[in-house]
């Protein structure tokens, strides 16, 4: 039994841990990385053919967005997560695949004019699609069994529709060893849905990080500073743009506007418009309501009870066609626009972003985690103008970061989630957080509370019968390069893969069959050697 830590490791995103037990090799998340990459990450030490069942966390694409790559590489077992995170995963790993193949339209047509070479996507639609065909949903709390020796259950993470922690029983020859994987795990007395439920039991834990060196500012009251600042922004006739997440802080920001608008304090601007301009966020915001029942709070549900919906705000314009989102910049009236994608690397709020930015009388509020490197980092960090579709963008707009908003519990709320564990585990791996919060928090746990903790690298492994952890070096991305490979070489590396999976599995070809392979084989390298 070994465990084997490939992403978000001193990073954030890219949430990938590889485990061999019981005769089985399977996946914990498998996502995409977002903003800048510093780390190399190893390798999976199998083909994906030989990967045979994935468990997810929840639906975010940092945890799930390389599910399709691993389904055009060759994988065919299942998925198994929540029913809620099957849900949303339909929408966004088609959104995702959607992305990937209009940006390559986009490069592309840029391409021909200026002679460069093609752009290929990371994945296609027919891929995103058969990753989610592969998807085995299950209820919260109910122990299943995956294989012989393997035992699951997902527990409510608190963090998104759907999210979950997990907890995992492997046995080999009589040994049984738990793990628990945190996930991403929620912020205390977060809107719509539950606070994180707490396992009992592990002998080892893998939890994240992401705010471990941070306590989140309390807010008694988030929607009197939120309704002050729109008020403001208001006033001087301008708009404010939120970059948010399409699935869990879009709705999140709905549940408080109608609430401010149902305790009239908008005052004069009880009618302002609020658009919604992400088709991926109105379907999400669809799902929310099916799953109500399931994943919503108390407060959500008083709503529901007395029939009515708890983020059906008045005044809410939703934008699905490019046409409809263009439109919104020709609004004049006050508004607010809520568009993703939440980081701002990608999706239409690059589009809004160029038209507010410049205007003193505007407010952009970040709601959520800007990781480093990305363009909504830069942002709150004070940059005085961006690039945006080639043009310069000087920022004049009033630049708002809401404390208290965070998704991710803080320093305490991981603290509480690890010591609710009854009897103190006999490792704690330390993921899903750079480097300063990975490493802060692992000293935390180690010198306060007493845990013998760790913060791996990629690459690093942990036999689960011997306890021998094997620690790995961080690869360094060069800084000179300043940019991953390209999604067309991720994906020649998955045709390897497919391809030395073929011929691992073609022993029982007749000798006519394996020398035909073999021709082709030597052909089509003969063709690219040229």
């Amino acid at each position: 039994m070994k465990i084997t830590f490939i992403g978000a490791t001193h990073e954030v995103t890219g949430s990938c841990t590889y485990i061999e037990a019981a005769g089985k090799r399977f996946l914990i998340d498998f996502g995409m990385e977002q903003g800048k990459n510093i780390y190399e990450n190893q390798k999976i030490p199998c083909t994906p053919s030989e990967i045979d069942f994935v468990l997810l966390t929840h639906a975010h694409i940092d945890h799930s967005g390389l599910l399709p790559l691993l389904y055009a590489g060759g994988f065919f077992g299942k998925i198994h997560t929540t029913k809620a995170t099957h849900s949303l995963c339909k929408i966004m790993l088609k959104d995702s695949a959607h992305i990937q193949e209009f940006e390559a339209e986009w490069r592309n047509r840029k391409a021909k004019r200026s002679g460069k070479e093609a752009y290929v996507p990371l994945y296609t639609m027919n891929e995103a699609m058969g990753a989610i065909e592969c998807f085995a949903p299950h209820n919260y709390n109910e122990r299943f069994t995956i294989s012989d020796g393997i035992d699951a259950r997902f527990i409510d993470a608190g963090h998104l529709l759907g999210s979950s922690s997990i907890e995992l029983w492997l046995t080999e020859n009589g040994v049984t060893k738990k793990l628990l994987f945190s996930g991403d795990i929620g912020n205390s007395n977060q809107p719509l849905i539950k606070d994180p439920q707490y396992a009992e039991s592990a002998d080892y834990v893998i939890t994240e990080s992401t705010y471990g060196n941070r306590i989140h500012e309390k807010q008694k009251d988030m929607i009197q500073p939120l309704a002050k600042i729109l008020l403001n922004t208001f006033r001087r006739g301008g708009n404010v743009v939120i970059p948010a997440f399409a699935v869990g802080r879009t709705q999140e920001m709905l549940y408080y506007f109608k609430q401010m608008k149902d305790a009239g304090m908008l005052e004069e601007f009880q009618n302002v418009p609020i658009y919604v301009d992400s088709p991926l966020a109105i379907e999400a915001t669809e799902i929310f309501i099916k799953n109500k029942e399931n994943c919503f709070d108390e407060e959500a549900m008083e709503y529901v009870n007395r029939g009515e919906n708890p983020i059906g705000v008045r005044g809410l314009i939703t934008a699905v066609t490019t046409d409809a989102s263009r439109a919104i910049n020709f609004d004049n009236r006050p508004k607010i626009i809520i568009s993703a994608s939440g980081m701002c690397d990608a999706g239409r709020i690059k589009h809004h972003l160029k038209h507010n930015l410049w205007n003193p009388a505007n407010t952009v509020l970040f709601v959520g985690y800007q990781a480093e490197g990305s363009l909504g980092r830069k942002i709150i960090e004070g940059a005085d103008h961006v690039t945006l579709f080639g043009e310069y963008v000087k920022i004049e707009a009033d630049i708002i970061s809401l404390p208290g908003m965070s998704g991710h519990a803080d320093k305490n709320g991981l603290v509480r989630w690890v010591e609710n564990i009854k009897e103190k585990p006999k490792k704690v791996f330390v993921i899903h957080g750079e480097s300063s919060s990975a490493e802060s928090f692992t000293e935390l746990l180690k010198v306060e509370y007493g845990y013998d903790a760790v913060a791996p690298y990629s690459g690093a492994e942990f036999d689960l019968i011997t306890e021998k952890y094997t620690a790995a070096e961080p690869i360094f991305i060069p800084k000179a390069d300043g940019h991953k490979p390209s999604a067309a070489y991720d994906r020649l590396n998955v045709a390897l893969d497919r391809i030395s999976a073929l011929v691992k599995s073609s022993r029982s070809l007749s000798n006519k069959e394996l020398a035909k392979m073999a021709d082709q084989l030597s052909e089509l390298c003969s063709k690219w050697e040229k």
